[in-house]
């Protein structure tokens, strides 16, 4: 392997492992789309000038495309900016203990309702404590460092919130670990405990194993972090990085063999950056977990920012807050977004003149 693109290679050399009948139609569509990306499978645009023509490809846009997250990114931070209130945020980060990875792993319609827990548990405690309601975002998370599987959320939370009966805004909040602590692992337990119960819960382990097993997580600490309170640009540039961050960076790749592949790693715990191995096919196995299920959303969005409440109140909110809400921005072009965020426009030629659109290349089947 030439390793110019490691991450399509892999999947080239391995296609009929992960293409084939039993495996996830998420990971078999996806994967399919990233080694396709900026090929003529995809269809292309032709640019003219007098003197030149220039073909660009299509991409996929695929959420685990490690080519295609950066754009889309920076047009998601330019969105949020005029839609959030300028005001300080904090980021809370609600982990669990890794004996229950596997169980969201086997169970992946479960992972859909962790952010509305998450939202549930934050709204209940700045409840109790301030009579507040208040901005969340959430995006979930399944990989971590060593491409493996780690159910986890991050969360953005106003670090102020509405007092709706005395119509004022309370600033700041400080968010107690400890306590989201307890209430967080309550929720998860409970909800875990209801879907033993159903029988909705799939694992190699007996029902009285799981039931064991989940008191026994109940009653020990979950990490549970929260960021000090920072302004809005900040926050934003923390949340971008994960709404469409792939499981693995391209340039981590050190070593892609047949066999085998090697990336580096940070090891939080040893302090040091550390080589991962996988045999080519685990590793592929591995990166397959962490594929979205169609129509699972990067992120979302709960309290005064939850969809029906922001059109409800989100007028009055920046009224209240003393500042003016901004007009959605328009879309920027492909051409366009490269110029402001890249410092390149690709739509000119070697004697710098300008090209114009010329024709469409329909998808070549490979």
């Amino acid at each position: 392997m030439h390793n110019r693109q490691p991450l399509k290679e892999i999947l080239i050399a391995t296609q009929s492992h992960w293409d084939r009948p039993e495996v996830r139609p998420a990971v078999r569509e996806n994967f399919g789309k990233m080694i396709n990306c900026r090929t003529p499978a995809l269809g292309a645009e032709v640019f003219a000038s007098e003197t030149e023509e220039k073909l660009v490809h299509h991409t996929c846009k695929s959420r685990s495309c490690p080519s295609c997250g950066q754009r889309a990114t920076l047009l998601w931070q330019r969105d949020q900016w005029s839609a959030l209130p300028d005001i300080p945020y904090s980021g809370i980060g609600l982990t669990m203990p890794d004996v229950l990875w596997p169980i969201f792993r086997q169970n992946r319609q479960l992972l859909h309702d962790l952010p509305a827990l998450a939202a549930a548990v934050i709204q209940q405690w700045v409840q109790i404590t301030f009579s507040v309601r208040v901005l969340i975002l959430v995006v979930p998370h399944t990989f971590g460092r060593h491409l493996n599987f780690n159910a986890h959320l991050h969360v953005m939370v106003s670090a102020g919130g509405l007092k709706e009966p005395e119509g004022r805004w309370i600033t700041p909040l400080r968010f107690d670990r400890r306590k989201l602590m307890h209430i967080w692992r309550y929720a998860v337990i409970t909800y875990l405990r209801a879907a033993l119960k159903k029988g909705s819960l799939a694992s190699e382990a007996s029902p009285e194993e799981l039931r064991v097993m989940l008191k026994t997580q109940y009653e020990r600490w979950w990490n549970v972090y929260v960021d000090p309170i920072r302004s809005k640009w900040h926050f934003l540039r923390y949340v971008a990085r994960y709404v469409r961050r792939p499981p693995i960076a391209q340039h981590r790749f050190t070593t892609v063999t047949d066999r085998e592949v090697e990336f580096l790693t940070k090891d939080l715990k040893q302090k040091r950056v550390v080589t991962t191995h996988y045999l080519i096919e685990e590793f592929v196995d591995a990166l397959a977990s962490h594929v979205p299920d169609r129509y699972t959303h990067a992120m979302r969005c709960f309290g005064l920012l939850a969809p029906r409440t922001k059109r409800m109140t989100s007028a009055a909110l920046f009224l209240l807050l003393g500042q003016k809400k901004s007009l959605r921005p328009q879309r920027l072009s492909w051409r366009n977004s490269l110029r402001k965020y890249f410092g390149i426009d690709p739509l000119v030629d070697n004697r710098g003149q300008s090209m114009h659109w010329a024709r469409r290349l329909k998808p070549v089947a490979r």
